[in-house]
């Protein structure tokens, strides 16, 4: 069997058999096929897209690649929550400490930033002295201690997905939906999880575009789950806009903290609490999705969850103090504003724009090897919807370089669209597919 003819083949819109995917995994992990024939390939199922049964081969191929994680004897149902990605989406570090304080076990394996968003890991990498490179052994130890542990992908964890997750980045190869499932649902069936509840990104921020397609890879996403013997859910969320007001990885760990507070923008904590609510639901911690949002809110008003968040920080080397000060994280040296040309209502954002704009100030990543500048990033000062005045900011940047922010401070001014009336507003969640019959 060789590469080359599988690629072809792919290539051909012909259906891959069970021992072509195998062949293929197996190389990508052991480094046996290179890194150009594995984005041809990448590439190929772009265009042609996979059938079922390629689909769950591959998945069950890169779950196998490494170790299947088993907390069965760890009391208490285990839950976890996966995005699709977005600029400004940081919900795993509110949710995550909410649900734990609620009497669940969130066992979360996370991605770095892909393209224009944002990745959990580097925001937590943000957090001084906090390490995500925790082994299987630490990350059972921290997860019995309180209840949630946040680590990336250990060596013996799907490490085939680690090898095309990296190569997607960069190969203009993310958007696919069977990629993206397989990549997720390997992960997530890799954590020991009984349940999981997806957020599936759709508009201008997201990887789908249209509603159709989030809806397409939610649907995939779900049976693959639920035919592996897991509950599964996915929401349909909005990103045509940036979730909450602050974009960049230590300015994003800031906003979680201030919702784990009660404050914080609305938007995210009203999703934090949703998804929470399902999480709660679908581990058997509340019998309704209403009982559950309750729950939520009620592990934040106690203090429960920022408690939580503190402990699980300090379990993984982390500075606690950044849950009661937020001045102990990494700050940009300079800031400016982007200011609104006219008086209006902010009719648009485009978020996409938004996203790049903060990778262009060193928030993300354009080549794998890059590195994160943690600092910097963007504050919104409105919102669509928000009435503004002519010379009134839109927008903070936190920058340390010159030479990066021009190229930011251009595409930001692009970004906001000001028109004569406020649009009507668009709700947050849009559908749920894989809900439990009442």
């Amino acid at each position: 069997m060789r590469a080359v003819d599988i690629i072809r083949k792919k290539r051909d819109a012909g259906e891959l058999t069970r021992e072509e995917v195998d062949f293929l995994v197996r190389g990508a992990t052991s480094g046996a096929i290179p890194d150009y024939q594995l984005a041809a390939w990448l590439m190929a199922v772009i265009w042609r897209g996979m059938s079922g049964a390629e689909l769950a081969a591959l998945t069950e191929a890169m779950l196998h690649s490494g170790e299947v994680i088993d907390f069965s004897d760890m009391p208490g149902a285990k839950v976890d929550k996966h995005s699709t990605g977005g600029v400004g989406d940081k919900t795993s570090l509110v949710l995550a400490p909410i649900v734990a304080a609620g009497g669940l076990k969130v066992p979360m394996i996370s991605g770095r930033g892909l393209g224009h968003t944002g990745g959990t890991l580097d925001k937590l990498e943000s957090i001084p002295g906090f390490n995500v490179n925790l082994s299987l052994g630490d990350f059972r130890r921290v997860l019995d201690t309180c209840g949630t542990a946040l680590i990336g992908q250990t060596p013996e964890i799907a490490p085939a997905d680690k090898k095309l997750y990296a190569l997607r980045d960069v190969t203009a190869t993310v958007e696919s939906p069977y990629l993206i499932c397989a990549s997720i649902m390997s992960k997530k069936m890799a954590e020991g999880i009984d349940a999981l509840v997806l957020d599936v990104k759709t508009g201008d921020g997201a990887f789908m575009k249209k509603q159709s397609d989030a809806e397409y890879l939610a649907q995939l996403m779900v049976e693959t789950g639920t035919r592996m013997g897991k509950k599964v859910v996915a929401l349909i969320t909005d990103m045509e806009q940036p979730l909450g007001r602050k974009i960049g990885n230590a300015l994003e760990v800031e906003e979680c903290v201030e919702v784990l507070h009660g404050e914080g923008a609305e938007d995210l904590r009203e999703l934090s609490l949703d998804l929470s609510a399902w999480m709660f639901m679908l581990g058997g911690r509340t019998k309704t999705v209403a009982e559950g949002k309750a729950l939520a809110a009620e592990m934040i008003e106690s203090g429960r969850a920022h408690d939580t968040f503190r402990e699980v920080i300090q379990l993984q080397g982390g500075d606690p103090k950044v849950v009661d000060d937020t001045a102990y994280l990494p700050k940009a040296k300079s800031r400016t504003n982007v200011h609104a040309p006219r008086s209006g209502f902010v009719t648009a954002i485009h978020c996409y724009q938004v996203g790049v704009a903060s990778m262009m100030l060193g928030g993300g990543r354009e080549k794998k090897e890059d590195s994160i500048d943690p600092g910097v990033g963007l504050v919104l000062a409105k919102k669509v919807g928000d009435a503004v005045k002519s010379g009134e900011p839109l927008c903070e940047v936190h920058y340390n370089s010159e030479a990066r922010l021009e190229d930011a401070m251009a595409l930001l001014g692009k970004s906001f669209e000001i028109g004569d009336k406020a649009p009507a507003a668009s709700p947050l969640i849009r559908k749920i597919i894989g809900a439990p019959s009442p």
